[in-house]
């Protein structure tokens, strides 16, 4: 362990949330959840204010739902996410050449490698810095926690949460740790948790006074030597600036089981589709292709197959899923498959037979097009005469996700359903917008990209940007990293498909911003009856029902997220104080004691 507290941990607050918050100025100080919106889908983020009704990262939505009913249910923006984290990924390698990062919105960054003088003034100074300048360049805010070793640091920033910096001086780490729960150290989950419970080990104390003998006994021994060395506060291990990835996969959750069989092989040659993609995108190639099949009962069983050499030919890796699913029985029901790729490299050695069958099938399709004349290929999409052009409308609008009107500019979407589309016009950088209503297939309504939190000036010369998103709910809460692999419905920042139905968000009275669905936004059979909505949107649009697919995370990132059906009808309540939020929560946490060693600002 270090001398001086070198090592920055910095994590961003309720970042998904915050950012949609920023990004949507009706929606600031207000109860927001990002993550699946289908039955099966799971919460990514919930904001302070959700938080306040004990909802949290990683819990199923529909629990999520019936804690808070009125909050603002969103479709992940990864590409909003991406870009933001990108700007604060580079403030951190500003300071260090050695930045670890964990997440999108968590990393460790080692300052003595980047000349900060090894004093607890000199890393403050430097920390408070850093969170000025995440501010201003993003609109957001993040907590640094620094100490002289990764687990004390990232301890350090989950207890200055929100908005906040602490410092833990070198020499007083165990007299920190030791009252602490053992659920703290790293590498210490549910299950392990459990079984240290069964044998009376609840703190950090307890651990480091069962000895290492015990621990081995009870743990193994390279889980319980690694337990007792950071129970007793020795933490060597370096901030790693590059971490390879041993694996890449996709993963889908289905809102109803599985039981064709035609069904599953398409859904795996799709997702062995997009396992490639994912690949090629990281200029990967693999060795062993593998399969997951969770059947209706949460049984789960994994199929591998190993190549001849790595490949990234899609037509290689969806004929090998093909094989391996066909020696798997799918007539009891699958709810959840994936496709992977592992024994990564950084190049390819092409599977023989399948480049002659490509070169076969391109041969055909020459043939046919030859035959056929100027006909265009049958699926192009395209028909004579067509505008290839035009823009791709999509099959749902999601809640949350960014569109454009050729008169009204740029909004989102706060629901859809029997037809009709709601959307907020409003931009970060705005008051909160009005909601005008319109037919799903209006040719004036369009996609639209993500908006920048920040804008760098406004016309006249001054600086403009949204107001702090961050609520001061205090109190903290998990991290936004990814969702545990066996929790359904986590959403995917890399796939670009949709999920089968939407969950409208509340559209509200024009003048007051909407809050999202209201009570009872339980799963719903079917789309509700047509309430006649016209532009104004004065009550919530019924969701059309329609089926697909909930995402799963994979082993490098998850999938995409694919809401279900569920009707979501609260009457927007206006710009009024919401309960338990601002103002109404509870105030800050009390029975807070000062730690010696410990500094807060």
């Amino acid at each position: 362990m270090r001398s001086a507290p070198t090592i920055l941990h910095l994590d961003m607050d309720a970042f998904y949330a915050s950012a949609e918050q920023a990004a949507k100025p009706s929606l600031r100080g207000k109860p927001v959840v990002v993550g699946g919106i289908g039955p099966r889908g799971v919460v990514a983020t919930a904001s302070y204010e959700a938080r306040v009704f004990g909802v949290r990262s990683a819990m199923a939505t529909a629990q999520a739902r019936r804690l808070c009913p009125n909050a603002a249910y969103l479709t992940p923006r990864f590409s909003l996410y991406r870009d933001i984290s990108e700007v604060v990924m580079g403030l951190l390698r500003a300071l260090s050449p050695l930045v670890e990062p964990l997440s999108l919105d968590e990393a460790f960054v080692d300052l003595e490698a980047g000349g900060v003088e090894p004093t607890a003034a000199a890393v403050r100074a430097v920390g408070e810095r850093l969170r000025r300048d995440i501010r201003a360049a993003t609109g957001l805010s993040g907590s640094v926690g620094l100490a002289a070793s990764k687990m004390l640091a990232k301890i350090a920033s989950e207890d200055a949460k929100p908005d906040g910096l602490l410092l833990i001086e070198a020499g007083t780490e165990l007299e920190m740790l030791r009252p602490m729960s053992v659920r703290v150290i790293p590498g210490v989950g549910p299950a392990t948790a459990e079984t240290l419970r069964r044998a009376g080990i609840n703190t950090v104390a307890e651990t480091a006074e069962a000895g290492e003998a015990e621990l081995v006994r009870l743990l193994g021994k390279a889980h319980g030597s690694g337990l007792y060395a950071l129970a007793t506060g020795h933490d060597d291990r370096p901030v790693v600036a590059e971490r390879d990835a041993k694996s890449v996969s996709v993963e889908d959750t289905f809102e109803e089981d599985l039981t064709d069989r035609t069904r599953v092989q398409l859904e795996i040659a799709r997702l062995a589709d997009r396992c490639v993609q994912r690949l090629r995108a990281a200029g990967r190639s693999g060795r062993t292709v593998v399969i997951k099949v969770r059947s209706y009962d949460f049984s789960t069983l994994t199929r591998s197959e190993t190549l001849r050499g790595p490949t990234d030919d899609p037509a290689v890796v969806r004929e090998a899923a093909a094989r391996l699913i066909d020696g798997v029985d799918t007539t009891t029901g699958v709810r959840l498959l994936g496709v992977g790729v592992s024994g990564l490299a950084d190049y390819t050695q092409e599977d023989l037979f399948a480049q002659a069958a490509s070169e076969a099938s391109a041969a055909a399709a020459a043939a046919a097009d030859a035959a056929g004349g100027a006909e265009p290929a049958r699926g192009s999409g395209e028909e004579p005469g067509e505008d290839a052009g035009a823009v791709e409308r999509p099959r749902r609008w999601l809640p949350g996700l960014d569109v454009h009107h050729a008169e009204y500019g740029a909004g989102w979407v706060q629901g859809s359903g029997v037809g009709r589309v709601t959307v907020r016009f409003e931009t970060p950088w705005s008051e909160p917008g009005r909601v005008r209503t319109f037919a799903v297939g209006d040719p004036d309504l369009e996609p639209g990209e993500p908006l920048p939190l920040v804008r760098a000036a406004l016309p006249g010369g001054d600086a403009a940007r949204p107001a702090p998103a961050q609520a001061t709910v205090p109190g903290p809460g998990p991290s936004e990293s990814t969702a545990p692999e066996d929790v359904p419905g986590t959403p995917d920042p890399a796939s670009p498909e949709p999920g089968p139905a939407t969950n409208a968000a509340a559209a509200g009275p024009e003048s007051g911003p909407g809050l999202g669905p209201g009570p009872g936004a339980e799963p719903g059979p079917g789309p509700a009856a047509d309430s006649g909505v016209v532009s104004g949107a004065l009550a919530d649009p019924a969701p059309e029902e329609a089926p697909g697919s909930v995402a799963d995370p994979g082993s490098l990132s998850g999938s995409a997220p694919g809401p279900g059906p569920a009707v979501g009808r609260g009457a927007d309540p206006g710009p009024g104080p919401v309960p338990g939020g601002p103002g109404n929560g509870p105030g800050p946490a009390s029975g807070s004691r000062p730690v010696p060693g410990m500094s807060r600002r």
